[in-house]
């Protein structure tokens, strides 16, 4: 860190924290006003804001009595104040060390000196034979030393310049040897978090403060809906469904507003869910719940690996995969270039994978929404069978093999606005997106 960056840390830091009694003060500085300045002495006196309207300050308007009306009511002119004014400034200037003060600019406009200023310069400017102009040019370089000190804080050339976009290259023994289908999405969308969190095996750490976001409620969610099937209930087990739902709430919600207003989106979200999973029941009978399946991938020898939210097998041993969506459900075109997600399920589920069903033809598979709209969308599996999926990841771990291939931060996020748990490591903000990576190779 330059010192401008370490001087803003540190102010930041310290200010979060009360060091001391704010009106104690301090044993050695004194801040006074003009009375307690008029009977007592220093050894070094600083004067400050020492511009006209200041010091003296401006004379408060008086929309009722002129000068004339006010010396004849026998009330105070402005012009006293002035004078005192310059009789406290008289006595504070004949201290053993001064110090003059002003600020160039107030606001967005120009200071003017204070005349008690002016009148000092000319004077010493009047004085050559008594050494005015060397005492005046004296007391000039002193001020221009702290000046100058000043303006080097806020001098651009002390900025560091800003950091390139990211694109980290480890060695091949450093990168990744396990992924789960969840995260070939984020590979391809955002390979640098896969590089923070899978290389540098940095997690983002929980609030202190537990929250009621949607990462929660999609938590949830999929527990209620697992224990139902599980259990066995039929698609017109309303009251069972809702008895589950408010178990689960009560025993992962602590908050009641967001419970009851969690329970009322499930309850109306129920009977669409069931409507639905009428159909899927009259499918299969046998339904396998957060089913667990790994595969190597040929020829890199990386391990994939899943945990299916529900596979159906039919009559015929075909299995029907499910996986339930609490957010945005992936369109079609996404999960064509981007979310993998249900492709590679069935593409594992094909080739064995999972050892509790054994390798068995996927006859569909689908992203089950539970939310707002109650969306379904079914995965293409007819545009991108499952060996035409599996040479595509092959392909896809064989590159990210390359020791040149580097892990560029925010590569195709759907959207500018979109978020990275790691977007303070890489420092976006100092680059954007239309800035080209700058491969690192790393040792």
């Amino acid at each position: 860190m330059n010192p401008r960056d370490y001087a803003a840390l540190f102010g930041a830091v310290i200010a979060e924290g009360v060091v001391r009694d704010r009106d104690a003060g301090h044993p050695n500085i004194l801040i006074w006003g003009t009375l307690e300045a008029r009977v007592q002495g220093v050894d070094l006196t600083i004067l400050g804001g020492m511009n006209d309207g200041v010091w003296p300050e401006a004379p408060p308007p008086d929309p009722w009595l002129n000068r004339v009306m006010r010396a004849k009511a026998g009330l105070l002119l402005p012009e006293r104040r002035i004078g005192l004014s310059a009789h406290d400034y008289q006595q504070a200037v004949a201290g053993r060390e001064v110090w003059i003060t002003r600020a160039k600019r107030s606001a967005d406009a120009e200071t003017v000196p204070s005349r008690w200023v002016n009148r000092l310069t000319n004077l010493l400017t009047g004085l050559p034979q008594q050494n005015g102009p060397d005492a005046l040019a004296a007391m000039k370089a002193k001020g221009d030393h702290w000046s100058a000190m000043a303006a080097a804080l806020s001098s651009p050339d002390m900025r560091v310049p800003p950091a390139p976009r990211p694109s980290p290259c480890p060695p091949v023994v450093a990168r990744p040897q396990k992924l789960s289908v969840t995260q070939i999405k984020t590979l391809i969308r955002d390979p640098f978090a896969i590089y923070a969190r899978k290389t540098l095996h940095l997690n983002p750490l929980d609030p202190l403060s537990p929250t009621a976001d949607a990462p929660l409620r999609g938590i949830i969610v999929h527990g209620i809906l697992e224990k139902f099937i599980r259990a066995g209930h039929g698609a017109d087990d309303r009251e069972a469904l809702m008895r589950i739902a408010a178990a689960e709430f009560a025993a992962h919600c602590p908050w009641p507003t967001i419970r009851a207003q969690w329970m009322a989106r499930m309850d109306r979200s129920a009977d669409q869910f069931l409507a639905d999973e009428e159909a899927r029941q009259a499918l299969a009978a046998d339904h396998k719940t957060e089913a667990y399946g790994e595969i190597l991938v040929a020829p890199t020898g990386l391990l994939l690996t899943c945990k299916a939210d529900r596979i159906d097998l039919t009559e015929t041993r075909a299995a029907l995969i499910y996986d339930y969506k609490t957010g945005a459900v992936p369109t079609k075109n996404q999960q064509l270039t981007f979310d993998k997600q249900l492709l590679l399920e069935a593409a594992m589920v094909e080739l064995g994978a999972f050892k509790t069903l054994g390798p068995v033809p996927v006859g569909g598979a689908e992203f089950i929404g539970v939310n707002a709209a109650m969306k379904n969308v079914a995965a293409p599996l007819k545009e991108q069978p499952a060996d035409r999926v599996w040479a595509e990841l092959e392909t896809l771990f064989t590159n990210w093999q390359d020791p040149k291939r580097g892990y560029t931060a925010r590569l195709a996020l759907f959207s500018k606005t979109d978020q990275s748990p790691y977007d303070h490591l890489s420092r976006y903000g100092e680059w954007d997106t239309s800035d080209d990576p700058e491969p690192q190779v790393l040792t």
